[in-house]
């Protein structure tokens, strides 16, 4: 499992009060009830949350949460932390 996966769940039952119990890697943002309006507040919070640099705001509301994860690891370079931050990488 993604390290991300507990911070879309976070986000998801904090924020938009989705139940965690309808929370499942083939739900869509449209499963769960989320309008386009808060599936673009959903992206910029994520984006926020892992300091991730992708168009966070182009996510599909026909995307699975499956979909959305790998989406954001790839944003991330696959590098988040179990607190959902992105780590960078040192420079040298």
């Amino acid at each position: 499992m993604s390290a991300i996966h507990p911070k879309i769940t976070e986000v998801l039952t904090h924020t938009f009060k989705v139940p965690a119990a309808e929370i499942h890697p083939d739900s869509t943002m449209d499963s769960l009830e989320m309008d386009s309006l808060a599936v673009a507040e959903f992206a910029v919070l994520i984006r926020e949350s892992t300091g991730g640099r992708g168009d966070f705001d182009r996510l599909p509301k026909e995307a699975t949460l499956t979909d959305i994860t790998r989406f954001i690891d790839a944003a991330v370079g696959g590098r988040v932390s179990a607190d959902g931050r992105a780590s960078m990488s040192p420079t040298r």
